[in-house]
């Protein structure tokens, strides 16, 4: 069936007319009367009365052009989307942890943005949602943050899910308060320093499995009686801010947000070096196997890898303690 044919049929239909839909379309009648007779022929039905009055609809005619405007509709949405062949729209998406050397890399690629239309999309996430997002919801690319020491564990996760990966900073978390904490005035926090005060936590993030599949907690807080649970990290700070009797462990934060929150951050000197492990994260950027790196995507990486650097330092350290 030919769409044009259909598209004829359909004007013929609505204005009773074979002259008139010609003046409209600007197409010889003789030319648009040969397309019906066409149509009704591939179709094996009538689908005009002609009388000396126009072209009245038959039943098998009704039908069909009830169902013709459907697709007529569909058509119509398709050419309108893609009309416009010389406006390409930019397209980006990614799923990430929430991390400010990250979301600093984000704010900089916008600004390469051309005028062009754009369809972006940035959520912070826990790593579930970031591998479904790429595995059923049409993401790009994808950041995921683990514990080092379950490296083997995400790396074989991700091969069985068709995801590929690289590293992209590994960070080993601190302690964040308020400068009025009495933690504040210590250079280097032990654990026993902990256990009066509040531990936030980080409320959507399962921040780990365990190889065997078990859900676990982040240990380092199990010394710490008192814990908050939240999800948003501005309400995080704002209470680090506002109760002095609080504290979180966090990837290093820049010097321009601990001035910006009145927060200092401390390392912590572990009793073992088992506890040093467990604060020791990997970033990994993630995305399916076959995906082929966009001009977008590599402009991300890009002030992602500038970023970690201007955080982080060319080797990962922390460069402002």
């Amino acid at each position: 069936m030919n769409i044009l044919h259909l598209k004829y049929a359909y004007e013929v239909a609505r204005l009773g007319s074979v002259s008139r839909a010609a003046e409209l379309l600007m197409v010889a009648a003789p030319n648009i009367s040969r397309s019906i007779k066409e149509l009704e022929a591939d179709l094996g039905i009538r689908i005009f009365e002609r009388s000396s009055k126009g072209m009245s609809l038959t039943v098998d005619g009704e039908d069909f052009m009830h169902r013709a405007q459907s697709i007529l509709d569909q058509i119509e949405e398709v050419e309108r989307i893609y009309r416009d062949a010389g406006s390409q729209k930019q397209r980006f998406s990614i799923s990430v942890p929430r991390s400010y050397y990250i979301a600093d890399a984000f704010a900089q690629f916008s600004k390469q943005l051309s005028d062009d239309p754009a369809q972006i999309y940035y959520v912070e996430t826990d790593y579930k949602t970031t591998i479904e997002n790429l595995l059923s919801n049409n993401y790009n690319l994808g950041i995921i943050r683990y514990p080092k020491r379950h490296d083997q564990y995400y790396k074989t996760l991700l091969e069985e899910k068709n995801l590929c990966y690289e590293l992209v900073a590994e960070l080993t978390f601190c302690l964040i308060m308020s400068e009025e904490c009495l933690l504040a005035q210590k250079k280097v926090v032990h654990i026993e320093d902990l256990k009066p005060y509040i531990g936030i936590g980080q409320a959507d993030v399962d921040l780990s499995l365990s190889p065997l599949g078990a859900e676990v907690k982040e240990e380092y807080y199990e010394e710490v009686p008192r814990r908050i649970l939240m999800f948003d990290r501005i309400s995080q700070l704002n209470l680090l801010v506002k109760n002095p009797q609080t504290f979180m462990w966090m990837h290093p934060m820049p010097e321009e947000v601990l001035k910006q929150y009145h927060l200092v951050q401390r390392k912590y000197e572990g009793e073992t070096s088992d506890f040093k492990d467990m604060l020791i994260y990997k970033d990994m950027l993630i995305y399916k196997d076959g995906y082929t790196l966009s001009e977008l995507d590599h402009r991300f990486i890009t002030e992602l890898c500038a970023a970690r650097r201007r955080n982080f330092g060319e080797n990962g350290d922390y460069t402002t303690w």
